[in-house]
This record gives structure tokens, C-alpha cells and sequence, in this order.
């Protein structure tokens, strides 16, 4: 079909929430995205603990498992059935009394088969696992006898389960003699590590989640709650709205969803964290709100006092009268928790905020008491149990450490290990480095993308392509990282794992399996420890996780004797049967001391049992220059998870937001002659991205954001990663992430593209973003030159041949082109092309595949007899945003309440009300000056 197009794309207006590229909503500031987390509330509890309903048949039982997310660690139900798999959340787990968010809430769409490694390969070829494993201890024994333990490393997750850590650390340290063992988590919370064991003398996080609930004051650090903890900032918005004198303050550079709650945004100037911190300590101080007594336990106070006394307020970049407000709150306030993630702990200075913020509770005496302390909160499922096992390079298990003489012998004593690392091993950014200098021979990288997560991401990428030898376990062979091992071992996920895990509050829970693993996927434990059973090496031959955790659990009782805080020894008889019941719980577990907080009794775990308060000097991140003048602050999303290889297979999360994006305020927007919608061009000395626009002024001039999330996969030049600087905290070792430096300009596209389709394709043009729909694919495009024929460039890119039927609308004098394919009548695919971004009812469109449909698809919007929806707000109930405005502006719906009324969104979970009252406020002015 050919001729006049049903509707011109130039008269289409762009109002729609769904018409551009970046699925968005609006809010006050005009174009905005959904800030709001979505939670589910569970029922019943079931009667099964664990080890149930593991068969493929059409119902099982429910079983108590973990979600594989951030460091809440929410206990999730998880039942099989006919049509896949169901979950919800836990009422009985202490970390979410039954809540989820929208991640743990669509887990039953990413256990499926779709891209699951199946069986081991060697070179691209698929072998049996004697060949496989016989290959890789080869390979490791070989460069160890020819170049020594250092030439070999693991660079593994806190997508581990604590068994599986305890093997490979008990590998590398123990039995291969090297601490060249480093995890992703160095990337999270390593800034934390240090800066605890600075402070305490161990890494301990001394409160729990109820003293979020419990506080009078809960401030925000560097820590966008709502997206990125969405369970623990419900909980913290019960509490408020059950307490309205609880007061939040959020410390961010960028106003971002947590800000919803908060009685006070400091907007302070990037990296200027110590520098409030300190003023906050010289202000306690002068307001006589010491603790004398406590700090009769606490050494270095007069030091650090002197050193805060010369933090300048105007360093901060905060207003006077709010710089004022906070330090008079936190001064005036008792029960006071400091909440901080990873704006503090991604930065070259990262150690010293953590003790900046440390210092403020030590010298109060505000620490390890109900509604009291400082609170780390993890970014990763068991980032906490990596840290408590030893999986970072510069740690022993159980928190003891790898410089002291004494502890060394005693784990080597306990292994009957024939080495031990005598020294710490290589950083991530460092070991990564050591690969690229050939110094690494051999390198096992384990449930990690570091090809696309590491700082300097391509640089990194380069150097595993270089690397001698490189083994991958994963799930998937389709991640960045996987497409460069010379090995590939199929590992078992989510569902199938079987083991602990540790989240934030230092609760340790059950991942049990409900499934079957797949093909010849083993556990990871399983990998490591067959490997060193073939390099030789005894103590490896564990029947099940069982039996590591009780190995575990045992040598925790010999730190604890060396005085160690972590001593889970309760456990170290633990059988199989108990294990398979094992309820979440709190440690320490031993006979001396049972859960509960840390240091509120005034004693630490130094030499001589007091804390150390540290003089911090603030230091500003890397300097900026003429050719790189903006400071790029990268972070996540609500919906996505790291680099997505789980939550980018469900069509639910990729309703959010379908592509990489940048936020840019808008008189850099203007500067920079773009527009929302438009494409930037991002670079820095590192690398580069294209990125979609987002014009708000919820970050700072000069700031922008963008999110991390993007891999060769689903968007080759939004890997942001790319982009930041290898610069690291001299102390932890941790990536600077939140500060690089870069240029931005407009990306000189030609055409644009929209498309979806009912099968998986891959684009081949200068810049694309695809995402998963309910039947199919969607995916954003865009190029520097235009095909000379779309039709045959549209039949290609899906595969289809001259049998499918194109309903064909062209515009040659204006570039504009659209084809829909129907076959059987019904929507196979489509191609929007315009030389601008393509306005179209995106989610109206991915409802039509598969639908009966014909030239009016050509119109890219649905008739007056069918409303599009718009972009998803509430996930519980699948309203979206058209909805909802109609809803408002009809002047039935002018509240929260009355929204939940008519439509139920917000009713659920309730995470998506914060949107819903910003969605009130930006159409009441209309609907009150329609009704005047």
C-alpha cells in the first residue's frame, strides 16, 4: 500500500506520554520520569520451608527462598506452575515482611529458557565437563608452575552465595597461595569496608533496619532509597506516615525519587559530603551535643575536630538557612540514623566520607542503640556475605585480616592448606590492569560483566580479550564478558541455587531452589571445587552446600576465638535436614552473643578496644577541563538490575524505561542546542555513548545523570561505563563512578527509527536500544545515513521474506517511511522512520503484535474508540499514565485516594502513589481553571 498517509507524522502532537523515544511521565517540571518503587504484598504464609517443589511438574509447593537483588535481601514464595512460575513476597521475613519491589515482583518472568548456557564450551564448541574442568585446572597449574600463584586470578560477584564465595577464597588464598580474588562488590561498598574497619576496627554495620523505623531523624546520603532499596524505603514511608514527626533529610546532589518523603533535599555541590560532615562535627562541637562519656572510648576526636574546623560552608554549595536547618536538626536530635550507599562509596575519596559520617555519630554516642547509627545498605544480593567470607582481595574470611600473622596461621591451620596468601592480592581496577599488562595468565571471572560494569569499560574489555586464558561461569553466553572466554561453564540461577546469602542488616537468609537447573548447568561451588580437586588439592569434596556452611560456620568459631565479630559457630554442626530449615537470622550466632547491634556499649574491635575517629581533609573529585566541562553522575534505574542479563528478559521492567538515557538540565540542554527526545553525543578521554535526552531540572547545571544499565547486548553506545575514569580511593580500592569527567553534543542523526516486532532482531545502524515486549521486541533506532531502499532494509532487519505482506506508506520529500507486516492478518512487524524522533503510541503499537490490524497501524495511534493508556505508573494494576491524567482531568480524581478509587493504582503495594500525587499536581491548575 502506498499514497497519503492516514495521519502525517508532523501532525501528530507530542503529548502523548508514549509518543517519544524514552518511555517517560510527566511531572511538575514539565518532562520528567516515574520516580515511584513498586512493592507487593504478600498473603499467607506457606507451610513448606524449603527444599520442595523442585520438580517440573504443573503445581508445586510453595518455597521460602531469597530475592537474587539488592542487599534488602527480601524473603520471596516461589511456587511452579503450569504457566510458569509464581512469586510473592514473604509476610514472614523480617527484611520485607512480605512487600517487593517491581524487580523481585516480575522474578517469575526472567527464570525461562531464553539465552540459559546449556553445557560447557571450549573455543566457541560445546564439550562434557571432564573436558572442560581438566582444561581449566591445566591451564591454571600451568601458569602457577611457570610464572607463580600471582599470575592467576578470580574476579567473581555478589551474585555468590556465601558457599560459593567460601570455596573460591579458600581456593585462591588458600590452596593456590595468592590473594588475587576481588569481587564486583569492590565497586559497591568497599568505600565501606575501609572506612568501618577504620572507625570500629572491624567491617560492622552496627544497627538494624527498625532503627530506620525506630529514629526520630533518618538522613539520606549519596542513596536514592526509593529505587535502588525500594523495600527498606517503604518501610521508612510507613514509619513517617505513622509518625509524622519522624523527619527524612536526603543529602544529594540530584533530586531523585527518595526526595518524595523528604522534609529536607540538600542539593550539595558533587563531592562535598565530608566537607558538610565536617562542618556537622565542629557545629556538635560549638552546640555542646558531645557525648563526654562515650567519648571516653573514642580515640582520634581531637584531631578530626581540629581538621573539621576548617570546612568552609560555602564548599557545600548549600543555601546558609538550609545548611543551618540540617546541622540545628541533627544536633537537636537523639535517635538519629545515617543512611548512605553509593553516592559516598563511588567516589576517589569514598573511605574518608564514610569516616566523615562515623565521626558525627562517635562523638555523640550515637551508635548501636535503638533508632541510632551509621547505616551502610548494600547495593548487591550478598555483597555483605562476600565481605564476611573473604572475597575481597585485601580480607580474610570472617573478618580477620590477611596482614596479621597470627590469623593467617590460624586459617591455614583450619584448611590444612599447603599455602597461604601472605599479602593482599589485586583490586578490581588494579587486577584488570595486571590482565592488561599480561601479568595475569590465567583469569576466572564468575557471574560478572566486567567488560561492561568496570570503570574504563573498554579498556577492560580489551585487556580480557588479551588475556591468555579466561574462564566465565554464567548463566548466559549472551553478556559482553562471556563472548571473550575461551571457556564457558554453565552455571545454575536464581531458582535453581542453592545456599545463604547476607543482606545489610547482617541477616542471613536461605536461597533454596525450586527448579531443576537446566541442561548441564552446576552450581558454582560445584565448578570451583571440582577444579581443585583436579590441581591436586585435598578438603574439596563437599557433598552439598550443607557441608560448606557448616565448614564455614566452624571456622567462624576459631576467628571469634581470635576475636573476631563475625562467629556464626551456632551453626557449625549444622546437617543437611537443619540447613534445608534454616530460618533467616541475625550475626553474630554463637554462645557469647546472638544478633542484636554493635557498639552502643562503648566497645570496639581495635587493639585496645576503643574507636578511632580519623582527621578527613576533603578532597573534590578529578578536575574538569575545557574539552570535557560536565561531571557525569552514573547510577541506576528502578526497574533494571546491573547489566540486566535477568531483569532485561521481562516485559514488565522494560515498560519503565527502554533505553539509556542522560539527564540534562535544561540550560544545558539549551547551550547544547538539544531537545527531549533528542540523542546526545557523550565523551570523555575513556570512551564514548549516545544517549537519549532527558530534559529536568532534577539534576544540577553542569551535572547530568545517566544510568548504567546498557550493554553490546541491548545498546552498544549506551554503555556508560565507558565513559568513567579507572580513578580509585587510595584506601578501598573503590571506583571513582559518580564524577567523570565529559563533553556532550548533539548526535547528528538522519533518521530515526521506532520498530517492533513478535520475534527477537538485532539492529544493524549507528545507534539502537532494544527491549523485550509481551510478544516480541521493540526496539529505538537511529543512524548517520538512511538505506537507499527502507522496505528491503524493514524485511531484513526482521527476517521476513517477500510472503509476508507490507503495508507500505512513504514520504521520500520529507524522509518518512512506515511499513507494517501482516501475515494472516495479523501484526507481525513494524518500521517508523522520520528524520526527527519518531512520535507514536509506542505502548499502544506493542499491544498490537499479533493483533488483527491493517492500514491504520500505519498511523501509529490508536483510533478515538481506543485510548492509549500510555507508559506504565502503576505495575500492580498496569495503568498507565493517559489513564490517569483523563482520570484527573475529568475533576473526579483530583487526590491520591480517589485515583485508588477508580482505578486501584496505588492501591497494592502503594510505591507508585508518590507519581501519582505529582501527576494530581501537575493537572490540577488545569482542571481548576477548566471548572472556573
Amino acid at each position: 500500500m502506498t499514497g497519503a498517509p492516514l495521519t502525517r507524522l508532523s501532525e501528530v502532537p507530542l503529548t502523548r506520554l508514549s509518543d517519544v523515544p524514552l518511555t517517560h511521565s510527566l511531572s511538575p517540571e514539565g518532562r520528567g520520569m516515574r520516580d515511584a518503587a513498586t512493592a507487593g504484598a504478600g498473603g499467607a504464609a506457606p507451610s513448606p520451608l524449603g527444599g520442595e517443589g523442585r520438580g517440573e511438574g504443573a503445581q508445586a509447593a510453595e518455597v521460602r527462598t531469597t530475592c537474587p537483588y539488592c542487599g534488602v535481601g527480601c524473603g520471596v514464595l516461589a511456587r511452579r506452575t503450569a504457566q510458569g512460575v509464581e512469586v510473592r513476597g514473604d509476610p514472614e521475613h523480617p527484611a520485607n515482611f512480605g512487600r517487593l519491589c517491581s524487580k523481585g515482583s516480575a522474578l517469575g518472568e526472567t527464570v525461562g529458557m531464553a539465552d540459559r548456557l546449556l553445557a560447557p564450551r571450549v573455543a566457541g564448541r560445546e564439550v562434557d565437563w571432564d573436558s572442560a574442568l581438566d582444561l581449566v585446572a591445566g591451564k591454571f597449574r600451568a601458569a602457577i608452575a611457570e610464572h607463580g600463584p600471582d599470575a592467576v586470578a578470580f574476579y567473581v560477584s555478589g551474585q555468590l552465595l556465601t558457599e560459593d564465595y567460601y570455596v573460591a577464597n579458600k581456593l585462591m588464598k588458600g590452596f593456590i597461595g595468592s590473594a588475587n580474588i576481588d569481587t564486583n562488590s569492590r565497586l559497591c561498598m568497599a568505600s565501606s569496608v575501609a572506612g568501618h574497619r577504620r572507625a570500629f576496627g572491624t567491617d560492622t554495620v552496627p544497627g538494624l533496619y527498625e532503627d530506620l523505623e525506630q529514629a526520630d531523624l533518618v538522613v539520606l546520603v549519596g542513596s536514592n532509597l526509593a529505587w535502588c532499596h525500594p523495600v527498606i524505603y517503604q518501610r521508612l514511608v510507613a514509619a513517617k506516615a505513622a509518625r509524622p514527626g519522624l523527619k527524612v533529610v536526603v543529602v544529594d546532589p540530584r533530586r531523585t525519587a527518595t526526595c518524595d518523603i523528604a522534609d529536607l533535599h540538600l542539593a550539595l555541590a558533587p563531592g562535598a559530603d565530608a566537607v558538610l560532615f565536617n562542618l556537622l562535627l565542629a557545629h556538635l562541637a560549638d552546640a555542646g551535643r558531645l557525648d563526654v562519656e562515650f567519648l571516653k572510648n573514642v580515640n582520634g576526636f581531637e584531631a578530626a575536630l581540629a581538621v573539621a574546623r576548617e570546612a568552609r560552608a560555602a564548599e557545600a554549595g548549600l543555601a546558609a538557612g538550609d545548611l543551618a536547618a540540617f546541622l540545628a536538626l541533627w544536633a537537636g536530635t537523639e535517635k538519629v540514623v545515617t543512611v548512605y550507599s553509593q553516592g559516598i562509596n563511588q567516589s576517589s575519596s569514598g573511605s574518608d566520607k564514610v569516616n566523615a559520617i562515623t565521626n558525627c555519630h562517635l562523638a555523640t554516642g550515637r551508635i548501636g542503640r535503638p533508632g541510632m547509627g551509621p547505616f551502610s545498605v548494600t547495593g548487591q544480593p550478598n555483597a555483605m556475605g562476600g565481605r564476611e567470607v573473604g572475597g575481597l582481595a585485601n580480607m580474610l574470611a570472617c573478618h580477620l585480616e590477611i596482614e596479621n600473622d597470627g590469623h593467617r596461621a590460624a586459617m591455614q591451620g583450619f584448611w590444612g592448606a599447603p599455602v597461604m596468601a601472605a599479602k593482599p592480592g589485586l583490586k578490581a581496577v588494579d587486577m584488570f590492569r595486571a590482565v592488561e599488562a599480561g601479568q595475569i595468565k590465567a583469569l576466572w571471572i564468575i557471574h560478572t560483566n566486567p567488560a561492561v560494569s568496570m570503570p574504563d569499560a573498554d579498556r577492560v574489555a580489551q585487556a580480557i580479550a588479551g588475556c591468555a586464558f579466561v574462564v566465565v561461569s554464567d548463566i548466559t553466553d549472551r553478556t559482553d564478558t562471556a563472548r571473550l572466554a575461551h571457556v564457558l561453564l554453565p552455571a545454575t540461577g536464581w531458582g535453581e541455587k542453592d545456599g545463604t546469602v547476607t543482606n545489610s542488616e547482617r541477616r542471613i537468609s536461605r536461597q533454596r531452589p525450586f527448579r531443576a537447573a537446566p541442561g548441564a548447568a552446576r552450581a558454582d561451588w560445584w565448578h570451583l571445587a571440582q577444579v581443585a580437586q583436579r590441581m591436586g588439592f585435598a578438603g574439596f569434596d563437599w557433598a552439598g552446600p550443607a557441608a560448606i556452611f557448616a565448614e564455614y560456620a566452624a571456622l567462624s568459631g576459631v576467628a571469634g576465638d581470635l576475636g573476631s565479630d563475625f562467629d556464626i559457630s551456632d551453626h557449625a554442626a549444622i546437617g543437611v535436614e537443619g540447613y534445608d530449615a534454616l530460618q533467616p537470622f541475625l550475626w553474630p550466632a554463637n554462645a557469647r552473643q546472638r544478633g542484636g547491634r554493635f557498639f552502643g556499649d562503648g566497645r570496639f574491635h581495635t587493639p585496645d578496644g576503643k574507636a578511632r575517629m580519623l582527621p578527613v581533609v576533603p578532597r573534590a573529585p578529578q578536575a574538569l577541563s575545557a574539552a570535557h566541562p560536565f561531571r557525569l553522575n552514573t547510577g541506576r534505574i528502578r526497574d533494571q538490575w546491573h547489566t540486566m542479563t535477568r531483569t532485561g528478559l521481562s516485559p514488565r521492567l522494560g515498560q519503565h524505561l527502554a533505553e539509556p538515557f542522560l539527564e540534562l538540565h535544561p540550560a544545558d540542554a539549551g547551550r547544547l542546542g538539544l531537545a527531549a527526545a533528542d540523542l546526545a553525543e557523550v565523551t570523555s578521554p575513556q570512551g564514548r555513548a549516545v544517549l537519549r535526552v532527558l530534559v529536568t531540572d532534577r539534576v544540577a547545571e553542569g551535572h547530568p545523570f545517566a544510568p548504567m544499565h546498557w550493554t553490546g547486548e541491548t545498546a552498544p553506545t549506551g554503555r556508560v561505563d565507558a565513559l568513567v575514569a579507572g580513578i580509585t580511593d587510595p584506601v578501598s580500592g573503590q571506583p571513582e563512578s559518580k564524577a567523570a569527567a565529559v563533553a556532550i553534543a548533539p548526535f547528528a542523526a538522519v533518521w530515526h527509527g521506532f520498530a517492533i516486532a513478535d520475534s527477537a532482531f538485532r539492529p544493524d545502524c549507528d545507534y539502537w536500544a532494544v527491549a523485550p515486549v509481551e510478544g516480541g521486541m521493540r526496539a529505538e533506532m537511529a543512524g548517520l545515513v538512511a538505506p537507499q531502499d527502507w522496505l528491503a532494509h524493514a524485511r531484513a532487519l526482521f527476517g521476513l521474506g517477500p510472503e509476508v505482506e507490507a503495508l507500505v506508506y512513504r514520504d521520500t520529500a520529507r524522509g518518512r517511511f512506515r511499513v507494517a507486516f501482516v501475515e494472516g492478518g495479523r501484526l507481525r512487524a513494524a518500521l517508523f522512520v522520520a528524520p526527527e524522533p519518531v512520535a507514536v503510541a509506542r505502548s499502544w503499537l506493542v499491544g498490537q503484535i499479533g493483533v488483527e490490524g491493517g492500514a491504520e497501524l500505519l498511523a501509529g495511534q490508536p483510533g478515538a474508540d481506543r485510548p492509549d493508556p500510555g507508559a506504565i505508573v502503576c505495575s500492580c494494576f498496569g495503568v498507565g499514565v493517559n489513564t490517569i491524567a483523563a482520570a484527573v482531568a475529568s475533576g473526579q480524581c483530583l487526590s491520591v485516594a480517589a485515583i485508588g478509587a477508580a482505578l486501584k493504582a496505588g492501591t497494592n503495594c502503594g510505591s507508585c502513589r508518590p507519581e501519582l500525587a505529582r501527576l494530581v499536581t501537575f493537572h490540577l491548575p488545569a482542571v481548576k481553571a477548566a471548572a472556573e
